[in-house]
């Protein structure tokens, strides 16, 4: 008998929600983590009388009570719902390029068509007929295509998904050109792209299409107390259950047989047996160093040389001694650009040069209790690939950094006057801050670069060895709602797989 039917390595969003899944599906599970406390990306820090939001910006996927939407329901089967509490945002967001457009898009599908005829007139006829296509892609996407792509049937596929047939895959970029002339348009409806990491040229339609409509109709939400606050949760429920945590415990080696796990060594030399591994880890981490093969196998190697690192991030963490509303805070998500071309914006990420595009959120505009009353804690950001950054000499390190958030306060000074001046903390996070806490190459946090030949349609699942599970971003689409996806569908295939085994050995047994 072993030790463990499922270990799961990590606890960020996928393997906290893995976890949870494989547990509350009849598997006795360990969860290692090596950090002191569970959630990876969605934590939170204290500095001084702030407590910062690590990653989180708009959770998508929640819906409301009377209108619930995929990941409240999968919240709701890993018995969570009643212990957290949600925070429905007022707007999508706020897009300006100063001195040429400031428009703000309310967080309601019919709302967002309002204003969007409202403000571009002479796009009027175009607005609803390009709403109305997300949606029906959208719609697609989630309740047709999974039927489609199980019955392997190209007939069905083209009869159930016209619209995803005919525009789902195409780049987002080529479908806004042929809906509409005006450029500000455009870029304010593809605001999102940063949310991908990839301009919307490189964007399948379908990826912005689901993300503009899952916002706009099932509204953007916050969780109360930040994404700990479900971190939290996901592990109560998961020890509920019976599941088994140790934290400060990293995996060290996933010990095999043939081609099956039989197990995981820790790096304090403990050895735990088990049917099934789920790795939250980077395939390339998983593959290459925890992995007892003496090469990663062949067809996992082919694959990697196909893919490319995803973006990073360059994060100010800051605390106002003022309140939002002081310096002009009119949303809670604002995004800043100096450019209508998103590759201007991508071409400065693949180096130093000062950003023209930032992301300010402010948690406590919709939220008050984010912040000590009258204060604010904002997170003002910008992409930045990690490869810049591990280039620049150590002696260097501490002034590049603290030159390029300056850059950041500037660039949002113009829109927030003031916050230089009203700042009480601040804590910043480069690229190489990502790879060290998060323990990802180049320290990505989408994982591989999301373009079209990532999805679903194109890659399937790393399964070279048998009971070896990928989770999260690395195997799918980056951001919360499909990484606690991820997560809860590949804690239902490790069980899956686990079933199957013993059946196996039952077999074996009474031969």
């Amino acid at each position: 008998m072993t030790d463990f039917d499922v270990i799961v390595i990590g606890a960020g969003n996928a393997g906290l929600t893995a976890a949870v899944s494989a547990q509350r599906n009849g598997a006795r599970t360990l969860l290692l983590e090596r950090h002191n406390i569970p959630g990876g990306c969605a934590t939170s820090f204290v500095r001084g009388n702030f407590e910062f939001e690590v990653a989180l910006h708009q959770l998508s996927g929640m819906g409301t009570d009377e209108k619930p939407f995929i990941l409240r329901q999968i919240f709701e089967k890993l018995g969570i719902m009643d212990k957290i509490e949600v925070v429905h945002e007022g707007e999508l967001y706020r897009i300006i390029m100063p001195g040429e457009f400031d428009v703000t898009l309310p967080a309601s599908w019919s709302g967002l068509r309002k204003t969007l005829v409202e403000t571009y007139p002479s796009e009027a006829d175009n607005i609803p007929k390009f709403l109305t296509l997300c949606e029906k892609v959208t719609m697609e996407a989630f309740m047709m295509l999974p039927k489609a792509q199980k019955a392997n049937d190209e007939a069905m596929l083209k009869a159930a998904c016209p619209n995803y047939v005919k525009y789902g895959l195409r780049p987002f970029k080529d479908v806004l050109d042929e809906f509409f002339n005006d450029e500000d348009l455009k870029t304010v409806i593809a605001a999102y792209w940063c949310y991908i990491g990839l301009p919307p040229k490189d964007i399948p339609f379908q990826d912005m299409a689901m993300m503009l409509y899952a916002y706009a109709a099932f509204k953007p939400s916050h969780i109360k107390g930040g994404s700990q606050a479900v971190s939290s949760a996901l592990l109560e429920s998961f020890l509920e259950a019976g599941g088994e945590v140790r934290f400060n415990c990293g995996a060290e080696k996933i010990l095999t047989e043939g081609k099956q796990v039989r197990g995981v060594r820790t790096e304090h030399g403990e050895t735990f047996t088990c049917g099934s591994v789920i790795s939250n880890a980077s395939p390339i981490h998983t593959f290459n160093e925890m992995l007892d093969f003496e090469q990663p196998p062949e067809e996992i190697a082919n694959d990697m040389k196909s893919r490319r690192l995803g973006t990073s991030a360059f994060v100010l963490y800051i605390g106002l001694d003022c309140s939002p509303e002081d310096i002009g805070v009119t949303a809670a998500s604002t995004f800043i650009t100096d450019d209508r071309d998103e590759e201007v914006a991508h071409k400065n990420m693949e180096g130093m040069t000062p950003p023209c595009h930032t992301m300010l959120t402010c948690y406590n505009y919709d939220d008050p209790s984010f912040a000590p009353e009258g204060k604010s804690a904002l997170s003002l950001l910008c992409l930045q690939y990690g490869e810049p950054w591990e280039n620049i000499p150590a002696e260097e390190y501490a002034k590049t950094k603290y030159e390029f958030a300056d850059h950041l306060i500037e660039h949002a000074e113009r829109v927030f006057p003031g916050i230089r001046e009203h700042i009480e903390e601040v804590e910043v996070a480069t690229p190489l801050t990502m790879m060290r806490y998060l323990n990802t190459p180049g320290g990505a946090i989408y994982g591989f670069r999301q373009n079209i030949q990532e999805g679903g349609l194109f890659r399937e699942r790393m399964n070279a060895v048998q009971g070896l599970f990928m989770a999260g971003c690395w195997n799918g689409m980056g951001g919360f709602q499909p990484t606690y996806m991820i997560g809860e569908s590949t804690g239902r295939a490790a069980v899956k797989h686990i079933t199957k085994l013993k059946a196996k050995q039952e077999e074996v047994a009474c031969a």
